[in-house]
């Protein structure tokens, strides 16, 4: 394996803007919706007052406020019968008016269904509308803020994220608290949130009628002044729109707190967003964390030092990354996929591919993602390599994907045994498996079935 950037020397902020691309996409938003937001609403944080901690930390809620976005991902699609991301990306441009939620739930349920299966699914989200909303936030605002703790954020960041859809008049979810009970972290985000979607959808003056027309129902009335005393300021719109504005968000960090990680924190953040990625389908719960078992039991066997298993740990807990810009109707589907929802499942490496190139940290570990459905007889995807074109890295994490993918449970067919696993995997050995591979995956099972009955 190529050296990445050490640790020591990688900034949290950059490290996680990058990373936000992912939640991004899972949002139904726009690349860089996550950064944006973090420059609007730490420059609402300063108007406010808040001191150079307080900004800080206000820094890494924006950036991670949407970590628990794909807990709820599926149960939208059971639900709505609908597509997921693009469903949450309309859902956020609706104010949250009766006649508005009546409109989108019309407009939005079920469409590809059969009449009767829709009728069911709109009468069923109309009688139990609130129940439904404050289930679908109360699990989001769960999770994220579980895995912000995991990723060792502070006590506020957590709170920050765990409350980010409540609202100032008390309408909002999953408790309905209300004022300065909410936490400033918290109103921030979320006025930050609606300013870029409607900025992005309609420009500045529709963002800013938004931000007016929610102040004192949605929003702090305080926040609001200040995010207009901040919009007025000379290159604070130009700056979301230009090329060099990650860089610009990476450097707001007050700088005696500009933050670095290290390596256990690394990892961390690599299994915080493992959990992201398994939490969006019930059959994908651990796996990537098998992923990595399985994978790294290989590279044990293969005689890959400590330094370079632990990269490669990190590789197999990000392979999947991109399947967060997958909706759950193609995931989960049951049946033989289109055309069309092939195609979109083909799509889910690039992603990968795309987010973790970004990252200075994980640059190196892109190619594995991206190259984890490639086949020796170039008859994988995406980009059809065969043969030494994929390296021994790739070829590790491939064994192990299809090791899981065949021992746990699917939406088309149950879990199989161990053995009937291994010996269907030896039907494809030197076209989609490496021999080595599977030698050492046997090896360490067996290795562990001696140790398990001695």
């Amino acid at each position: 394996m190529s050296n990445p950037v050490p640790a020591h020397k990688i900034r949290l902020s950059e490290l996680l803007g990058a990373l936000s691309h992912a939640l991004d996409i899972t949002e139904g938003q726009p690349r860089g919706h996550c950064v944006r937001c973090c420059w609007i609403g730490f420059h609402i944080g300063k108007a406010y007052g808040l001191d150079d901690a307080q900004l800080v930390d206000l820094y890494y809620t924006i950036l991670l406020k949407d970590l628990g976005c794909s807990s709820n991902a599926a149960r939208i699609c059971q639900l709505y019968l609908a597509d997921d991301i693009s469903l949450k990306q309309d859902f956020k441009l609706i104010s949250g008016s009766l006649s508005e939620a009546l409109r989108f739930v019309l407009s939005h349920t079920g469409l590809q269904s059969g009449l009767a299966e829709r009728f069911r699914a709109i009468i069923n989200i109309l009688q139990n509308g609130g129940e439904i909303t404050r289930e679908l936030i109360e699990t989001r605002c769960h999770r994220g803020a579980d895995i912000a703790r995991q990723m060792h954020f502070s006590q506020a960041v957590c709170d920050g994220i765990y409350r980010l859809d409540e609202h100032w008049d008390g309408s909002g979810k999953p408790d309905g608290i209300s004022g300065d009970d909410i936490p400033v972290f918290s109103r921030i985000a979320l006025l930050a949130q609606v300013i870029d979607v409607f900025r992005t959808n309609a420009g500045p003056e529709a963002a800013i009628r938004e931000a007016r027309a929610r102040a004192n129902t949605w929003f702090d009335p305080r926040l609001t002044d200040c995010f207009e005393r901040a919009a007025r300021e000379p290159g604070f719109w130009q700056v979301l729109q230009s090329e060099d504005l990650a860089a610009q968000v990476y450097d707001l960090e007050p700088a005696r707190l500009v933050r670095t990680v290290d390596e256990d924190q690394l990892d961390d953040i690599a299994a915080g967003f493992a959990q992201v990625i398994d939490s969006k389908s019930p059959y994908t719960a651990g796996h990537s964390e098998r992923v990595t078992l399985f994978a790294d039991l290989i590279a044990e066997q293969l005689g890959y030092s400590e330094p370079d298993r632990r990269k490669l740990k990190r590789a197999a807990l990000l392979h999947d990354i991109g399947k967060l810009g997958v909706s759950n109707m193609v995931l989960d589907k049951p049946g033989k996929l289109d055309d069309d929802e092939w195609r979109a499942i083909r799509q889910h490496p690039v992603f990968s591919d795309q987010i973790l190139s970004q990252v200075s940290a994980f640059a190196d570990l892109s190619p594995i993602a991206r190259g984890h459905h490639e086949r020796l007889d170039g008859k994988g995807y995406p980009d059809g390599l065969s043969g030494n074109e994929i390296g021994m890295e790739t070829r590790i994490v491939t064994t192990a994907d299809i090791f899981d993918a065949l021992t746990a449970d699917r939406p088309y067919r149950a879990a199989m045994p161990i053995e009937k696993a291994l010996n269907i995997m030896s039907g494809d050995l030197g076209t989609a498996i490496d021999e080595t591979c599977l030698d050492g995956l046997r090896a360490a099972l067996e290795k562990l079935g001696r140790m398990q009955a001695a």
